[in-house]
Parts: structure tokens; C-alpha cells; sequence
């Protein structure tokens, strides 16, 4: 499964994504857009420091993991930096999260966690239902393009994620870069953004 994956890489320290700092494809997206400040839901928000850069940008966030370890730490955090988040531990496939609907969503690595489309499918329709009329997703994935010699992120094509997020979302850019990193080759990315589509 693929939480209790997750959950043991934090127990035994094993977190390469857990940088410390911001993704700078969210500071990039959320100013280059300009998103107004809003009620944000970060999935899979590890120890919050993304969570904690939309606070300090006037953002009213929810933080969730399904590791306690992270949001343990993700609370340390946002009291070190004196900033008020919410972080829960919580799992958005099998719950309802509090606080919805919310006008952005945030997963830097979780939609590319699940191997199928249907899994990816059952994520997005999770998101959507957590978002208000027009909600944005904006969902940073693995890049299938890269061909790597180590190991990284999982690895998704653009029909990967198009399969997936259409029945739900309007895809509004999709654009090739790579993540935040501390590795001299850091691993590409997409940069996935997406409006929440009319009811039917």
C-alpha cells in the first residue's frame, strides 16, 4: 500500500523530496498567475514546507499526510516560522477533509505515486470534490521523458496524466521542468495546472 510506504521512509529517515524549503515550480505558478490568497488544501504536504510558504503568502492552508512523523514536524515548523497552517493526519482518498470546499490544491508527488489510471483517476475525483466552482489543482508529477541511471520519482507521460484528470479538470498548462532538489541533476517534472470542470 502505498501510504504505509510512505509512512516507513519517514520513520526511517529515508526522505529525499523532504528538502526544507519551497518548490520553486509553486512560488513560480502561484505568482506568475497570480492566485489570490484563498483557502489551500496541500496533500501529501510531508513536513510542510510548501504549506508554510502560501501561510506567509496570506494563503489559509490545510496540510495532510498520512505520516504522523511528517506532520509532527510540520507543526514544529510553522511554529518555528511563526506562521499559522492546520496539518492533520489524513488520508484524502479514504475522507472527507475538513475546511472544504477549497479554491487550490496542492500535491508536490502524490498523484504520480499511484500506478494505474484508474487509481490516478479516483485521486483527481477526490481533489475536484474537495474544491469549490472553478477550483485549481495544481499537481507537480514525475516526468516519463527523463531517462535516469538512479533511482526517483515516479515517472509519468503527458497522456498519463491527461487519461486521468480530464473527466474532472480543465488542464490549463502543462509544462516541463523538475523538482526542487538538492541533487546536482535534479529530476524533471511536470508542472500541471487545472481548473475543476462544470458539474454535469
Amino acid at each position: 500500500m502505498i501510504e504505509e510506504g510512505y509512512k516507513k521512509r519517514y520513520k526511517a529517515g529515508n526522505t529525499p523530496w523532504d528538502l526544507g524549503r519551497p518548490d520553486f515550480n509553486l512560488i513560480q505558478t502561484v505568482t506568475a498567475r497570480a492566485i489570490k490568497p484563498c483557502q489551500v488544501l496541500d496533500i501529501g504536504c510531508g513536513t510542510g514546507s510548501n504549506s508554510i510558504w502560501l501561510a506567509q503568502n496570506n494563503f489559509a492552508v490545510i496540510g495532510i499526510d498520512t505520516s504522523e512523523i511528517a506532520i509532527q514536524k510540520a507543526v514544529e515548523e510553522a511554529s518555528n516560522n511563526n506562521v499559522t497552517c492546520t496539518f492533520l493526519v489524513n488520508d484524502i482518498l479514504l475522507n472527507k477533509i475538513e475546511g472544504s470546499p477549497f479554491g487550490l490544491a496542492f500535491d508536490r508527488g502524490c498523484f504520480h505515486s499511484y500506478n494505474s489510471d484508474e487509481e490516478r483517476r479516483i485521486f483527481a475525483e477526490k481533489v475536484a470534490a474537495h474544491l469549490e466552482k472553478d477550483g485549481l489543482w495544481l499537481s507537480l508529477v514525475g516526468n516519463a521523458d527523463e531517462r535516469r541511471d538512479v533511482p526517483g520519482p515516479p515517472q509519468r507521460s503527458a497522456r498519463d496524466i491527461v487519461n486521468s484528470v480530464e473527466p474532472y479538470f480543465e488542464i490549463l498548462s502543462l509544462v516541463s521542468s523538475h523538482f526542487e532538489s538538492n541533487h546536482p541533476s535534479p529530476p524533471r517534472a511536470w508542472v500541471c495546472l487545472m481548473r475543476k470542470r462544470p458539474i454535469a
